[in-house]
């Protein structure tokens, strides 16, 4: 289960984000965080797997490194402030529809959809709404979608192909390049508490619809 030593490991590493604090206190990330979280994506895997067999059994397949590429940032800072997990099929990094969890010093952000588009599956996605457009605005509007995750989020285009613009008097989205939703919520509210994993399967649950919408584009 998440602790507050969760919380308290990434309050400190907020304001000591160097190699040599996280090295002296590798212990504490291993115990207090790393296995926590790895106890935790256990817990939510088979019940993904069982809508997508596609997705990896293995939790440490699912978990994000907390280490910091900083080949072409500003910030140089060496480690993430939170540890991130992605359930995809075929892995955390497939360009195929998924559901995301992070956890940081005091939020917990969970949900999940479409993150990373190439043009070629774009173009599909958008295809496939348009040939679907009320089923599509059905799960957005269902009433567990607005409950659980609020919006349909992404980045939109300026322009799109003109086949596609006349779908836009039905729903904006269709100039999305991205189509995911995400929501927010306090860690201090689950410490030590079973709930954690029932308030993530809420969640999750409340994006599948949106997550089969997309896969069936492909």
């Amino acid at each position: 289960m998440i602790t507050k030593a969760y919380t308290d490991f990434f309050n400190e590493l907020n304001h000591n984000n160097t190699r040599e604090w996280f090295h002296d206190n590798k212990k504490r990330y291993e115990i207090d965080v790393k296995q926590p979280f790895l106890n935790l994506l256990s817990e939510l895997i088979p019940e993904l797997r069982e809508c997508d067999s596609r997705i990896l059994q293995d939790e440490k397949k699912a978990i994000f490194r907390i280490n910091r590429d900083v080949r072409f940032s500003k910030d140089k800072t060496p480690y993430h402030t939170m540890l991130k997990a992605g359930f995809s099929p075929n892995g955390k990094k497939s360009m195929l529809p998924g559901y995301y969890l992070g956890i940081s010093a005091d939020r917990i952000h969970v949900g999940g959809g479409l993150f990373m588009i190439k043009p070629p599956e774009l173009k599909l996605v958008r295809a496939h709404i348009a040939d679907n457009v009320e089923s599509f605005l059905e799960i957005i509007n269902s009433k567990n979608f607005k409950n659980k995750l609020k919006e349909l989020k992404g980045e939109t285009a300026k322009r799109i192909d003109k086949s596609f613009e006349t779908i836009s008097d039905k729903t904006k989205h269709i100039y999305n390049k991205q189509f995911y939703a995400m929501t927010e919520l306090p860690i201090s509210e689950y410490y030590d508490s079973l709930k954690l994993v029932t308030v993530i399967k809420e969640h999750f649950e409340a994006i599948k619809p949106l997550n089969k919408f997309l896969n069936d584009a492909f």
